[in-house]
């Protein structure tokens, strides 16, 4: 088995889940700067050129972060991350696709419709007239989730989960290029230092 990594947050959420399952994973650094996940080499794993993939010991590669994240959970149910039974399963993926596609989408396009235009625009198809209301997408259904936050420990109530770990890498991103964390989402600010005193985030 081996790593594809690369600078960004979509790797590190699964440097952070593996961390936390105690996965050392064999790794080779792609360099997305130089748009090496855009030549042959990579396209040929990951035909959408993104990052990253995991190369599976029969030569099979998986990309999307989530699929990556549910197959070493499969494979390595202890500690679950996701879930030990249907229903803590069933909880983990709801807050994760709440969080992918109400936040993590909007904030990730706004910025490479903007800040990062230049080094995108001529990677893939970029709506820079989008870019603002992408941006206030996110934070609005971050307002959503301040209120969601309120009393729990974690996304999943008392369970840290895949979703703490997607939302987290994102956020931390987000303060990277233009977009913190409304000082008013105080649920969200606290749950943030919790995770950020993990180990795990340092993977």
């Amino acid at each position: 088995m081996k790593f594809y990594n690369s600078i960004g947050p979509n790797p590190r959420v699964v440097r952070m889940f593996a961390a936390e399952k105690g996965l050392t994973l064999p790794t080779q650094d792609v360099d997305l700067m130089a748009g090496d996940n855009r030549k042959p080499e990579h396209l040929a794993r990951n035909p959408h050129g993104q990052m990253p993939a995991l190369e599976l010991d029969d030569g099979s590669c998986i990309s999307e972060i989530l699929a990556i994240c549910e197959y070493l959970e499969d494979t390595n149910p202890n500690p679950p991350l996701i879930g030990g039974d249907a229903k803590e399963k069933a909880q983990a993926r709801m807050w994760t696709r709440r969080v992918d596609l109400n936040i993590v989408e909007p904030m990730t396009n706004g910025f490479r419709f903007s800040q990062g235009l230049r080094l995108f625009k001529d990677r893939i198809v970029t709506v820079p007239e989008a870019a603002d209301g992408l941006k206030k997408i996110a934070q609005d259904r971050l307002t959503w989730l301040e209120g969601q936050m309120a009393g729990k420990d974690y996304l999943c109530g008392k369970r840290f989960t895949l979703a703490d770990i997607h939302l987290y890498c994102f956020l931390d991103f987000g303060a990277q290029v233009g977009q913190p964390l409304n000082p008013d989402n105080t649920n969200i600010a606290g749950w943030f230092e919790r995770i950020k005193a993990r180990p795990s985030t340092k993977a």
